[in-house]
């Protein structure tokens, strides 16, 4: 995902949130010349944020449920994971983290 542009990054979130079974809407939090924070929210009341800065190239994703980060991944200091069952850690990813790649381990999760 390096050198994203706003367009391609809304185009990529849009487009994984259209084929999931488990979003159930997608917004615009905000937005600006060189920055776009995107947000699918479930039925559960949770969501994933989708950040992305096109000026200094970091790309962000958190599950959000009860007001906490409960998952996440970034590429701020190379890609990483904030997984399940640390959230406040960091797994490092040899490779680029998509949102599709994202939100299809929080489909992949047991229903609580």
């Amino acid at each position: 995902m390096a050198d994203m542009t706003l367009e391609a990054f809304e185009a990529e979130v849009s487009s994984a949130c259209a084929t999931s079974r488990i979003v159930v809407g997608i917004s615009t939090v905000a937005a600006g010349v060189t920055w776009l924070h995107l947000r699918a929210h479930f039925a559960d009341a949770s969501f994933a944020d989708a950040f992305c800065n096109e000026a200094t190239g970091k790309t962000a994703f958190a599950l959000i449920k009860d007001e906490r980060r409960i998952f996440g991944a970034d590429n701020k200091g190379g890609w990483h994971w904030h997984p399940f069952d640390a959230p406040e850690t960091h797994t490092p990813s040899s490779d680029a983290i998509t949102f599709k790649d994202f939100l299809s381990l929080i489909e992949a999760q047991p229903k609580a």
